[in-house]
């Protein structure tokens, strides 16, 4: 079966509908918490409350862990309600920051270090595994993980919708589009990026590929009509082996080109990184290429 299109999977997954999430306006984190656990205690037979550990932090981890490795089901309306309540509690505790208020550097192009789950921008793009799953390592500290467990289960329901109707996995380079849920933003575009091995030469297609991650989000973003403001986390670095100078030369060059093409849509491009040294690099490329 070929590769879904936007068409085809906006509907099973009404991303064009508003999510207003369900909230006790209520909020105590510790009852919401402990709410939860009872919930997924008798939802799961292997789980006991004697498993469940006492302090608060040590609860909202063992909580944390358990959605991480959760496989996709559909959530009572009691399990909604709680789920949004802590995340959308959670969010505001971290602090939402305004994309207005990030500077371009130049032609629409952005660069801002700091937690992309924070971002109000239109959306966010997430780096991928190709089952669109989410991380399943509990604490892992990827993109991924961090973004599934902020947007909250939801998020990983509807991936697992969009492949399911797929027939199959999605493929690197490519991007599929989902709603945000809890996140500050208002949808999520997930995108596969190439996996260099170590010890494997950097090709010219593994380049392509990458390149590609970056304009499939944005061609599928400007599908929506909606979308004005994107935010990217970094693809294919890390863990996942693509040198990050040249990782970012191929982003900035790949969104540049498209912008070129397509001058009058969105209205600003962020560039997301989280540490000094990928800031740096960041910034230097941008000087140079842009």
């Amino acid at each position: 079966m070929a590769q879904l299109t936007l068409e085809q999977y906006s509907s099973k997954i009404n991303l064009f509908e508003k999510f207003i999430p369900a909230v006790d306006k209520m909020i105590h984190p510790m009852k919401t918490v402990d709410k939860l656990l009872e919930l997924i205690i008798n939802e799961n037979g292997e789980l006991n409350k004697n498993g469940v550990p006492d302090a608060y932090e040590d609860k909202r981890s063992f909580l944390d862990a358990y959605l991480t490795v959760r496989k996709p089901m559909e959530l009572s309306d009691d399990f909604n309600v709680n789920i949004n309540t802590l995340l959308q509690f959670e969010s505001q505790q971290r602090g939402i920051v305004n994309v207005d208020n990030i500077n371009i550097i130049s032609n629409k192009i952005a660069l801002w270090p700091g937690d992309i789950t924070r971002l109000d921008a239109d959306a966010i793009v997430n780096a991928a595994n190709n089952q669109l799953s989410g991380c399943t390592a509990p604490f892992h500290k990827c993109i991924d993980n961090l973004i599934h467990s902020a947007a909250g289960p939801q998020l990983r329901n509807d991936c697992d919708k969009i492949i399911t109707l797929q027939g199959e996995l999605e493929k690197t380079g490519g991007a599929k589009i989902t709603r945000a849920y809890n996140l500050p933003s208002k949808y999520v575009l997930h995108t596969v990026g190439p996996v260099i091995e170590q010890g494997t030469l950097l090709t010219k297609e593994y380049e392509s590929l990458l390149a590609s991650s970056y304009t499939s989000c944005l061609e599928l973003a400007n599908e929506t009509n909606d979308i004005k403001t994107i935010a990217f986390s970094p693809v294919s670095t890390g863990e996942y082996g693509f040198p990050t100078q040249k990782a970012a030369e191929i982003a900035i060059n790949a969104i540049a080109d498209w912008l070129a093409n397509n001058p009058n849509n969105f209205e600003k491009i962020i560039l997301n990184v989280v540490t000094k040294d990928d800031y740096t690099t960041y910034q230097k490329v941008m000087d140079q290429e842009l």
